[in-house]
């Protein structure tokens, strides 16, 4: 035979449907076959079929079983699998299975005249309803039994296995020896035979050595939660349900296949061996915004951003006009945001929270000098010990605006946004890569810009993009902005949109389609004449189209000198947020919640008071969802709680 695992278990399986006589099951997360006893001939096949190019059996070899035990009683044994002849009720090779033993049974005429020797494995304990995997390695004399990857148990014979068992006219039997007595009561996932080797190294390479797999019958394989479409599964299967009620119990390899009902929230979850997947549950709606919070600001805040330190909490770090007192970060603590750190900072723009294994950092984007007369944008470091935020790495910055960090290939990167330099608004941004030997942030590409507001970066399938918000050249509002594609180790233009004053990009998904808002603030054209209303103008949302490998427009909004979009949802309903700052009269402005509504687009649902709004933060905590906005024209920002139905 060629050197190949032989699985004996698929050979039962016919290819589009299962053998008379077999039911799947699934345990504990794994399935496997439960076996009738009506018809035992049923579940087999000749041998021919798996020794093709010759008619002996290997005179060394390894049987590996993945099987699940039921309680056996005392003085019966239970067949795994017989290799017979046909014209003989000897069993020529097969696994046997007693309470705390395995036997394997081999016959061997030349050298015992026609006798079967049984070789037994005494203490071998598998009736605990737990998974196991086994694995016979036999080499003349010798004969090693292995159970889940522990240390073997070694057995020597007098009589070796035969160096020329003949299986002609033989046949493979599934959990039998061609009767209904010794029938396999278990469930059985694996059964694989491998000449010339012993499969032990090729098995015990996993960490969950119980059921670790060399080959397993397609029926038997994980399936996808959801089903890709209504079709009726293939191979139909059932399992030992197990419903659990109260609050959220945990989701492992364990509980996999395992149900949890959540009262408060009527919803039914099936766990997938590593989350809670919702299979029914009332969704949530939103019905009204209300406000839930006032969280008075060191100054009026530029820019605002939520994030969550594992084990710690839930933060927001408000990017404040003045020093002193510089800017701050809150501590979600009972409900509400607390002061928790002040922050030096030079007329701060805004916040970026980001990670690089376990290193926790915060860049804060400075616009102006410092009291040295030096202008610098500073990356800040958690401290587990202090439990604050304390100086890293301090880069040179002109005027800058915002910060973005991605990683790509597995490097980790960070990007400013250069808003100025004295009165040049056309100068470079710049993209930093993390040097994982130095520790630090190095100079690794430029990008021009002009009067820059906003990075965002984000990805389409295996591509990484990064789209710029120009807002001004020096003479005009109305200039290009660009999005950029990684290609070869470098940012590459990709496309070019017409904005007016862009302040922010803002991508986000909606099933399978990938859109992106622009907020666009003002349009100005210097020597053209002025537009009755500087800000009152449209921003836009574009869809990406694969086919033109483009984004096309999908729709235009009137905004009031848009500085932020912001996308969430809410059970199945998805949102935009814009932050409305001037109408041309006042900052006393509605910002407006809009609602998905499929072929309309999004429609206007909420109008929330707001006062020069500069930015919007979604979140969520185990009390429910909320807004948070920052104001640029007062030392107060909200958090606005959204109520659901």
């Amino acid at each position: 035979t060629d050197l190949r695992p032989l699985d004996i278990l698929s050979e039962v399986v016919p290819a589009d449907r299962l053998a008379r006589g077999m039911r799947v099951f699934q345990v504990q997360g794994v399935r496997g076959f439960q076996l009738a006893a009506s018809r035992p001939r049923a579940l087999g096949f000749p041998a021919s079929r798996l020794f093709i190019h010759c008619d002996r059996f290997p005179e060394e070899f390894s049987i590996i079983v993945t099987l699940r035990v039921l309680s056996v009683p005392a003085k019966r044994n239970e067949y795994v699998f017989t290799l017979m002849a046909e014209e003989s009720p000897s069993v020529l090779v097969g696994l046997r299975y007693a309470p705390d033993k395995l036997h394997f049974l081999f016959w061997s005429q030349e050298h015992t005249g026609g006798w079967q020797t049984r070789v037994t494995f005494p203490n071998v304990s598998l009736s605990d309803n737990q998974w196991h995997t086994l694995v016979l390695a036999v080499s003349g004399q010798s004969f090693s039994l292995t159970v889940d990857c522990s240390i073997p148990k070694d057995v020597v014979v007098e009589t070796p296995f035969p160096a020329s068992l003949s299986v002609k006219r033989a046949s493979f039997y599934l959990g039998n020896r061609r009767r209904r007595k010794g029938l396999f009561t278990g469930l059985l996932r694996q059964l694989v035979l491998l000449p010339g080797a012993d499969a032990t190294p090729r098995i015990c390479t996993t960490m969950n050595f119980k059921v670790a797999t060399l080959s397993v019958p397609a029926v038997l394989q994980d399936l996808p939660v959801k089903p890709a479409s209504n079709e009726v599964l293939k191979y139909p299967y059932e399992t030992d349900t197990k419903v659990t009620l109260g609050s959220r119990p945990p989701c492992t390899k364990q509980e996999k296949a395992q149900f949890w009902f959540n009262a408060s929230q009527r919803g039914l979850y099936l766990c997938n061996g590593s989350a809670w997947i919702s299979m029914l549950e009332v969704k949530q709606r939103l019905d009204y915004v209300e406000e839930y919070q006032n969280l008075v600001t060191n100054s009026e805040t530029m820019g605002v951003e939520v994030f969550t330190i594992p084990k710690v909490g839930l933060f927001a770090a408000t990017a404040n006009r003045y020093t002193p007192p510089g800017s701050a970060i809150y501590k979600w603590t009972d409900g509400k945001f607390v002061p928790y750190q002040n922050i030096p900072t030079y007329q701060a723009q805004s916040w970026k929270y980001f990670t690089i294994g376990k290193k926790i950092f915060l860049a804060v984007a400075n616009f102006e000098q410092n009291d040295s007369g030096q202008e610098f944008s500073v990356i800040y470091k958690w401290s587990r010990r202090k439990k604050k935020f304390i100086t890293y790495q301090r880069i040179t910055t002109h005027s800058a605006r915002d910060w973005e960090a991605f990683v790509i290939e597995g490097e980790a990167f960070l990007a400013v946004v250069n808003h100025r330099e004295g009165n040049n608004h056309n100068i470079d941004s710049v993209i930093y890569r993390w040097n994982p030997r130095t520790g630090l942030f190095e100079t690794n590409q430029t990008i021009p810009t002009s009067g820059a507001y906003d990075w965002e970066f984000f990805t389409i399938g295996p591509y990484s993009f990064l789209a710029v918000a120009n807002t001004f050249n020096g003479t005009s509002t109305k200039i290009y902005s660009h999005i950029y594609i990684w290609l070869s180790g470098s940012f590459q233009l990709f496309q070019s949109i017409l904005t007016f004053g862009a302040a922010d990009w803002e991508v986000f998904r909606i099933g399978d389609r990938v859109f992106l808002a622009v907020a666009n603030s003002h349009s100005y054209e210097s020597g053209m004449p002025a537009p009755s209303n500087f800000y009152a103008i449209n921003s836009s949302i574009y869809e990406l189209n694969i086919t033109a490998q483009m984004f096309i427009k999908f729709q235009d909004l009137l905004t009031y000198s848009a500085l932020d979009w912001e996308f969430f949802s809410v059970g199945d309903d998805s949102f935009l947020v814009v932050a409305n700052s001037f109408d041309g009269f006042t900052f006393s402005v509605n910002s407006i919640i809009y609602r998905w509504q499929g072929y309309e687009g999004f429609v206007a649902a909420h109008h929330l008071p707001t006062v020069g709004c500069r930015d919007w933060e979604a979140f969520h905590t185990t009390e429910g969802s909320y807004l948070l906005y920052s104001s640029a024209k007062e030392p107060l920002s909200k958090v606005l709680k959204l109520k659901t139905t």
